[in-house]
């Protein structure tokens, strides 16, 4: 199997790792990827920046599977390009795409389905936004309605902050057409917990429940960045809770969307919260979540890549019922490591040293994300985000143990990281 894969962050190092990892792929193909995603993939040349270079770019590689990992390409509709020139491909459509392109959209989806979820209403006007943020009461949720790269979120704890988001959104636009349409919700209170739903666009299987960290520090402190950790399985959800969200969440979604005339084949992301034994669901994406993935997918038992086959080609529930693919029953942390300045301002091209030490590593592997080549050939950071150190053991602690090894044996200037992650689940690091 040839297999084309989009995208050049921590999530695709991931993913070109365990595709790597699946027997009968030959060849992966990922033009523009990262020092990470080179071990795995053929990363030569660059991205192409239009859907219209990736056409062209498949038809030169003649990819069996096309996998793409963020969102913006997927809002961009790669996906339909591709399909209407027979290519199979992994990641919705653009219709799809859109319960992450637009969070208005999305809670009207939710709507139809039944699943549960925050109230909410949708501005244009910032007066009318504070006075219904007034109705809520604080704190309160401020979410621009397009793709903002997970900065589009703030959770208001006073008011001069809540009319801060507002006014950066509706009037300064901080997210261009992103922030034309914003949308209030109440806050929700509990644990937070990211399921994938791999789906096929009549079946879901729903893969092992994982905990992100997004708050930059330590205690769940600070602001919100695209996630500084993650563990899996998140003990937060249990069996019965787990089965409740499939045919709660999952199966009306996927019915809902396909009454609508979406065949839905790719990631359902569902960020829920659970509180009193109950979920509710926080965010729809459309694809897999970062850093999430890094703590998923050394999990999942099988041959991924016809995994994902399946769900592009509209038979997963033969796969399913061959027992080939499990989640098995190791516990699994990762730790990013970020530029100093992190998710403010940073400087970039500060050479990463200690990487080598944990090539060979047959318990955990660091995930690149904000990385390239220098021209000495060392690698040096290029992002806010710049590793992912994932550790995996029969204990979660001891996944935890691992991940932090690595994170302490690696260097760059201004690196920091959280150091509690997995907290709720082992309980406070001292």
């Amino acid at each position: 199997m040839r297999i084309l894969l989009v995208g050049n962050g921590g999530r695709e190092n991931a993913l070109a790792w365990r595709l790597a990892k699946s027997s009968g792929v030959d060849a992966i193909f990922c033009p523009g990827g990262n020092p990470g995603i080179g071990r795995f993939a053929d990363v030569a040349g660059k991205a192409p920046t239009t859907n219209e270079g990736w056409l062209e770019f498949a038809r030169s590689t003649r990819p069996d599977l096309v996998v793409i990992g963020p969102e913006a390409p997927l809002a961009a509709g790669l996906t339909d390009v591709l399909l209407a020139n027979d290519f199979a491909v992994f990641g919705p459509t653009r219709a799809g795409a859109m319960l992450e392109a637009s969070k208005s959209h999305a809670k009207q989806v939710m709507a139809a389905a039944g699943v549960p979820t925050a109230a909410s209403q949708t501005f244009t006007d910032a007066e009318a936004a504070r006075r219904f943020a007034r109705s809520l009461g604080l704190p309160v949720v401020i979410k621009a309605d397009g793709l903002a790269a997970g900065k589009g979120v703030t959770v208001a704890t006073s008011w001069a902050e809540a009319d801060e988001a507002i006014d950066e959104n509706l009037l300064a636009r901080r997210f261009g057409e992103s922030s034309n349409v914003i949308v209030i919700e109440e806050f929700m209170d509990g644990e937070e917990a990211s399921v994938f739903g791999l789906c096929d666009g009549e079946t879901v299987f729903p893969l092992v429940v994982a905990q992100d960290h997004k708050r930059v520090f330590d205690g769940d402190e600070g602001p919100n960045t695209g996630g500084m950790g993650a563990y899996a399985p998140a003990p937060v959800v249990n069996t019965g809770l787990f089965e409740e969200i499939k045919s709660t969440v999952f199966d009306p979604m996927i019915r809902t969307l396909k009454k609508s005339g979406i065949d839905y084949r790719g990631v359902l992301y569902a960020g829920l919260m659970i509180s009193g034994g109950k979920s509710r669901i926080v965010e729809f994406n459309c694809r897999f979540g970062d850093p999430e993935t890094q703590v998923v997918l050394p999990l999942v038992e099988g041959n991924f890549a016809e995994l994902l086959m399946a769900c592009a080609q509209g038979r997963l529930s033969q796969l399913i019922a061959t027992d080939a693919i499990s989640t098995g029953t190791r516990h699994c942390a990762t730790v990013v490591l970020a530029s100093g300045g992190y998710p403010g301002e940073y400087a970039t091209g500060h050479r990463i040293d200690g990487l080598e030490a944990w090539d060979s590593a047959t318990d955990g592997i660091v995930f690149h994300a904000g990385t390239r080549r220098a021209e000495d050939g060392s690698v040096v950071t290029a992002g806010g985000r710049v590793l992912a150190c994932t550790g995996w053991d029969s204990t979660l602690a001891g996944a935890c143990a691992i991940a932090y090894r690595m994170a302490e044996s690696i260097k760059f200037t201004g690196k920091h990281f959280r150091r509690d992650i997995a907290h709720r689940a082992l309980g406070s690091r001292s």
